[in-house]
């Protein structure tokens, strides 16, 4: 495996659990990283400048058509949802909400996981709903990695719970233990 993408889905509570992540990620990180975090529709993405000023990665606001660039932070932008195409660029749809979500985290984790196939890392965090369940099964069966916060620990233990029930060979792991997993990955 060559880690060349991780996609990253969480809800209520996300933006805690994604302050004891991304922040940890190494300013030669490599991979691209693409978070779904439901965001009301009509909000400007606050998330790209609170985490651009804490993070040695660049962090963006996704752009349709726009290729992955290693090392870079992609967030969803409100309203829209994330995919990745097979040749590595970004796309957006405004298609119907799944699972009452628009970004939502199946649609990243699936497309991701044609995309990227055992290349590709994806993880699950605190949320309140099942967003990201079958996706991470996806990645899963595509061979990625599938990472789910113990759900003890999440802020809403409903979204890790529910892919694990999804995805029961998921590697269940403390926030602080991910970004290690993650280098480990690279390192192989």
């Amino acid at each position: 495996m060559t880690l060349q993408a991780v996609v990253i889905g969480t809800s209520a509570g996300g933006v805690q659990a994604l302050s004891q992540v991304l922040p940890r990620l190494p300013a030669d990180f490599p991979a691209p990283v693409l978070v779904v975090v439901h965001v009301p529709p009509r909000q400007s993405n606050s998330l790209v400048d609170l985490f651009a000023a804490k993070c040695r990665l660049p962090v963006k606001e996704a752009e349709d058509k726009e290729p992955l660039a290693p090392g870079t932070i992609y967030f969803a932008p409100p309203d829209y949802h994330l995919l990745v195409e097979a040749c590595g660029t970004i796309a957006l749809s405004s298609d119907e909400p799944v699972n009452h979500s628009r970004p939502a985290i199946d649609v990243l984790f699936e497309s991701a996981a044609d995309a990227f196939g055992p290349d590709l890392a994806g993880i699950v965090m605190t949320g309140a709903n099942s967003d990201g369940a079958q996706g991470l099964r996806a990645v899963y069966a595509a061979d990625g990695q599938a990472i789910v916060q113990i759900p003890a620990t999440a802020e809403v233990a409903t979204m890790p719970e529910a892919a694990l029930t999804a995805c029961p060979d998921a590697r269940t792991m403390a926030l602080e233990r991910i970004v290690p997993a993650l280098e480990a990955m690279i390192a192989r």
